[in-house]
């Protein structure tokens, strides 16, 4: 940044007559989203983010020439014709892509070599189900049979804030509900666990709680349904260039608008003077001015870390001092397991497969939370993760934060032995499912849950944040509609992000244009969105400089 551009966001007092200044602190999804939306819509902004990448949990990272892709599973709104969509195209997080669609969300398999593929279609998913367990043939129609509904139904709530909504969208939104609505109060009403216990076949008791990847825990029908039936209209598919790849778009989107976003820059504290925030102070003491702050990283961190805590209301209290450590409020930590291969991976296989463990074999992992193991031919995904004749492989299991924080605070040695005890399951495994794998295998990198909480400040490293459908989703839910992502007795702040739109990166998103939709109402201008006119085929070089990244993750790998 240009001196006089710097001496702009460092003077106290906005120049006369100059539009009003927004600091944006995380370049994860939700600040990115906050700061285009606030350029569109004619104010300043500068987002400062610690890492060297912008994405937050959106990431990826480089070794050897391959790529290894962290985040996207599916991301909701790559068809056209939708508002989640909408969201995207004003984001340029889609330009120039191709899309990547599968016919099946996920296949289960169990320890005896039995499996069921969840295919998106209703009916080719009944005739499945309907060979592999004859005898709860009433239950699979009951499933399908809404899977088919929900075919029908489009609802994507992300363009309006929920408090800013007119009597027009309100009603646009009942006749989505009112038709469905006991089907959405049945299935939203209807845990999981409850449903998949009835099945007959041990197979399908296991099979329907993994449909995402691992169980969650204390979901209930209605996203399965939800997703899988966006995942048939195109709307669940993964976008050329993967996690990294829609960061960037979404980067070059905001700078294309004017805003800039300072790497290596942590912010330390918010800056309050008489309760309105008034910028920020980045590590090294440096400060930066604005007439309104937004905090779009973690949220445990903004409140009783940035804000020293005192900033809260019944609401904030019972989310981040009752709920915050409870079990199963938060979203599960992950273990990830990057494999290159050399050469190609075995065709017949599906490109997500849930293998279920015996108990014995489930223990070999270190704080493995559940008896299974997800593992994605990533290749298959997009083009860019893996150098020419090679593959690669991303395997993952729920893991306990705390196992891997407090071995890596107490014993280096023991926390990097675990991380090879993973890579060594892992080549075992492969190995022995794809034989002649094991010998071509070239690499396997480890990332822990306590890697997660280091390079993105995520809480226990949780990679979503609060679950959906715990006691902290209502609370959430009126952080933004009620409380209009504010803090009470704080002026000129804002958060957003995912602790408090809940998981997931179109809702991450929304949060952003939400957040600005609010600022907008309170400072008396209209908010302005448009969409993105960039048509740019999409390459692997827009990632940035992959060997800087090499050299920037070989230097945190020592200390990870």
């Amino acid at each position: 940044m240009r001196r006089e551009e710097d001496t702009e966001w460092t003077r106290r007092e906005p120049a006369p007559g100059s539009p009003p200044r927004v600091i944006v602190v995380g370049a994860g999804m939700a600040g990115l989203s906050t700061g285009c939306y606030a350029q569109m819509s004619g104010m300043r902004t500068r987002i400062f983010e610690k890492h060297v990448l912008p994405g937050g949990c959106c990431t990826a990272w480089s070794r050897d020439g391959y790529l290894f892709d962290y985040c996207i599973e599916w991301l909701i709104g790559t068809a056209e014709g939708n508002d989640a969509h909408q969201v995207w195209r004003e984001l340029g997080a889609l330009d120039g892509k191709t899309v990547t669609n599968f016919e099946l969300f996920n296949k289960v398999t169990d320890e005896s070599g039995r499996s069921v593929v969840f295919y998106n279609d209703p009916g080719r998913l009944e005739a499945h189900l309907l060979e592999v367990s004859p005898a709860d043939a009433r239950l699979i129609r009951s499933f399908c049979r809404d899977l088919r509904r929900f075919t029908e139904i489009e609802l994507y709530p992300f363009l309006t804030a929920p408090a800013l909504r007119t009597v027009r969208e309100k009603a646009a939104t009942l006749r989505t509900v009112l038709p469905a609505f006991r089907l959405f109060w049945r299935t939203a009403a209807t845990p999981m666990h409850r449903f998949a216990d009835r099945f007959e076949d041990p197979l399908l008791r296991k099979a329907f709680r993994n449909i995402f990847f691992q169980d969650p825990e204390g979901f209930p029908l209605l996203p399965y349904l939800f997703n899988m039936a966006a995942a048939h209209h195109g709307n669940a598919g993964f976008p050329q260039g993967g996690s990294l790849g829609l960061a960037r778009s979404v980067e070059e989107r905001y700078t294309s608008l004017g805003g800039t976003v300072s790497y290596r820059a942590r912010t330390e504290k918010i800056l309050v003077e008489n309760d309105r925030a008034i910028g920020v102070e980045l590590r090294g003491g440096r400060r930066y001015y604005a007439e309104h702050v937004v905090s779009a990283c973690d949220g445990h961190t903004t409140i009783r870390g940035l804000l020293d805590g005192k900033y809260t209301g019944p609401r904030v209290d019972k989310l981040y001092d009752e709920l915050l450590e409870s079990p199963g409020t938060l979203f599960p930590a992950v273990v990830s397991a990057f494999v290159g291969v050399e050469g190609p991976l075995p065709e017949a296989d599906a490109h997500s497969t849930t293998y279920l463990l015996g108990a014995e074999e489930a223990a070999a992992l270190p704080g493995a939370l559940q008896d299974s193991l997800v593992v994605q031919l990533r290749s298959r995904y997009s083009d860019g993760f893996a150098p020419p004749g090679k593959s690669v492989v991303h395997c993952t299991y729920f893991s306990d934060y705390t196992h891997w924080a407090d071995l890596r605070r107490a014993d280096r040695r023991r926390y990097r032995e675990e991380k090879r005890q993973v890579a060594d399951f892992v080549r075992t495994f492969l190995g022995r499912r794809w034989p002649g794998v094991a010998g071509r295998i070239e690499l396997v990198d480890v990332a822990t849950p306590a890697t997660t909480r280091r390079y993105t400040g995520n809480h226990n490293g949780s990679i979503l944040a609060w679950k959906a459908f715990s006691d902290a989703d209502d609370l959430a839910a009126g952080l933004v509609g009620k409380d209009r992502m504010r803090l009470p007795g704080l002026a000129g702040f804002s958060m957003a992000g995912q602790w408090v739109g809940m998981g997931g990166l179109i809702r991450a998103a929304s949060t952003g244009r939400f957040a600005v939709q609010y600022l907008c109402a309170e400072l008396g201008l209209p908010f302005r969105a448009h969409e993105s006119t960039g048509t740019e085929p999409w390459h692997p070089g827009r990632l940035g400089r992959l060997p800087q990244l090499d050299r920037w993750y070989a230097k945190e790998r020592r200390g990870s």
